[in-house]
């Protein structure tokens, strides 16, 4: 294959199954004279399998500003380069955003290539029927922080895709219940390898469900949480706001309180406050 452009190729690689990885896709890895890889040593059977001769430099979370000055250095003598995660798609989740923003600021040319996701992947089997849905990714891995950012997310509409590690799946998924209510989980893990599990459970029973056997806790894990559903709210939420603030409670406090007694949106309560005092 002869490169159209001397660019920064994005290439999404395999989740696990290699039969994945496009035709594209596997000629722009044979072409490129660099391979920035996540992890150079993961990244190796692949492109040996693919019998690539490309020179390999690191390219991880934590060298993403050391490696996008050698990647415009590599552009700029005029020499391809393919950027790669361990698996999906960089900048999703993985390093590569930086990478991408500096080669574009120094005038490069960046030529994205679509491929595996796990997100979209997981998503396209998942069976919700929300017209929309918010890519959020992995939550904070501490407990506090973690319900903060899924309590920022309960009035969402839309159906919330959320990644996570084996070894934090329990505490997430018993985080998820308590904060947001009456749901639908999706819970796929091991997308497109041997032990692909795609199941739909209430949240309610999720934890339980993966209690029940340790082998539901392995792999890396993809969780689809169901869109907040549609307020019955016709004002009651506001009136009992109206009659807290009356009462004389904080604006912050009255519409958490308003929210969690109607199941209104606590977002909308807040700023409906903030009018009301105004």
């Amino acid at each position: 294959m002869i490169l159209e452009y001397t660019a920064l190729y994005v290439v999404p690689t395999p989740l696990g199954n290699l039969g994945d990885l496009t035709l594209r896709a596997a000629e722009v890895l044979r072409s490129v004279a660099w391979v920035a890889a996540e992890d150079t040593r993961h990244s190796a059977p692949l492109l040996k399998h693919l019998g690539a001769a490309a020179r390999t430099l690191p390219a991880h979370q934590h060298n993403e500003h050391e490696a996008a000055a050698r990647i415009v250095e590599k552009l700029q003598a005029g020499e391809s380069v393919a950027l790669i995660s361990d698996a999906g798609t960089p900048g999703i989740s993985d390093p590569g955003a930086r990478i991408v923003a500096a080669v574009r600021a120094a005038g490069c040319k960046v030529v994205p290539l679509p491929g595996a996701c796990a997100a979209v992947t997981a998503l396209s089997a998942a069976g919700l029927t929300d017209e929309h849905f918010l890519f959020y990714g992995f939550l904070p891995s501490k407990g506090g922080q973690r319900r903060q950012a899924l309590e920022s997310l309960r009035s969402q509409a839309a159906a919330l895709v959320f990644y996570e590690a084996p070894h934090r799946v329990l505490e997430t998924v018993e985080d998820m219940a308590r904060v947001l209510g009456e749901r639908t989980l999706v819970v796929a893990r091991e997308l497109t390898k041997l032990f692909e599990t795609i199941e739909s459970v209430p949240l309610a029973d999720a934890l339980a469900w993966l209690k029940a056997d340790p082998n539901r806790q392995r792999g890396e894990f993809v969780l689809i949480v169901s869109g907040a559903p549609a307020s019955a709210d016709d004002g009651e939420g506001e009136r009992v706001l109206a009659l807290l603030l009356d009462e004389g409670l904080p604006t912050k406090q009255a519409a958490k309180l308003a929210a969690q007694i109607t199941g209104a949106a606590k977002n909308a309560l807040y700023e409906r406050a903030l009018a009301l005092k105004s």
